[in-house]
């Protein structure tokens, strides 16, 4: 009886621990689709003439972000959500001088909000499993990344020049979402 009654409780537990455990592979496909209506969304937000391309800057994306080397799960999810973060971050900014659909750019923050609720539900996890060391100095170039395009906007008065330049660098930032997000797998 007592043999019968651990079998069925180390069963449950594997169970249970499968279930909490971050399911790696839907979030991956999660995040595909995620990011390819995000780069559709802003692909329908129309920018300023040919001329304005002549202001863009080199906001300097770090390396480790263009060429991704092997890297682990757990350090994936977590610059992946940073990215998106910062991203959400930037379109909370003034873009009122930009003539886009505000709805087209609200649609673009539900997305990307909705990408930032799932990845924090897995960094969660990932937390609780233990498999979780804070300290990532990816994170903190990402960091300075994105200052470097809220400064540029702030410095141009977020004028719709500045915006396109800022818009055509965070479609180049879904390709390297995307390069992270193949690293998502069970």
């Amino acid at each position: 009886m007592t043999n019968g009654c651990t079998l069925q409780m180390a069963l449950l537990l594997c169970l249970i621990s499968t279930a909490l455990s971050v399911n790696y592979n839907l979030l991956r496909f999660q995040q595909l689709n995620s990011n390819l209506a995000c780069r559709k969304l802003l692909g329908e937000l129309k920018g300023a003439p040919e001329h304005c391309m002549e202001s863009r800057m080199d906001f300097k994306v770090p390396e480790e972000i263009k060429q991704p080397q092997q890297i682990q799960k757990v350090e994936a999810v977590l610059i992946i959500h940073e990215m998106v973060q910062q991203i959400f971050s930037i379109f909370r900014r003034n873009f009122s001088s930009t003539g886009w659909n505000e709805t087209v750019v609200e649609n673009l923050q539900v997305q990307l909000h909705w990408q930032m609720d799932r990845l924090e539900e897995a960094l969660k996890e990932i937390m609780k499993e233990g498999s979780f060391t804070p300290g990532n100095v990816t994170v903190l170039h990402l960091k300075s990344y994105y200052l470097k395009i809220a400064q540029y906007l702030k410095a141009k008065m977020y004028s719709r020049c500045a915006w396109t330049v800022v818009q055509v660098e965070l479609l180049r930032n879904f390709s390297f979402l995307n390069r992270h997000t193949i690293f998502l797998q069970n």
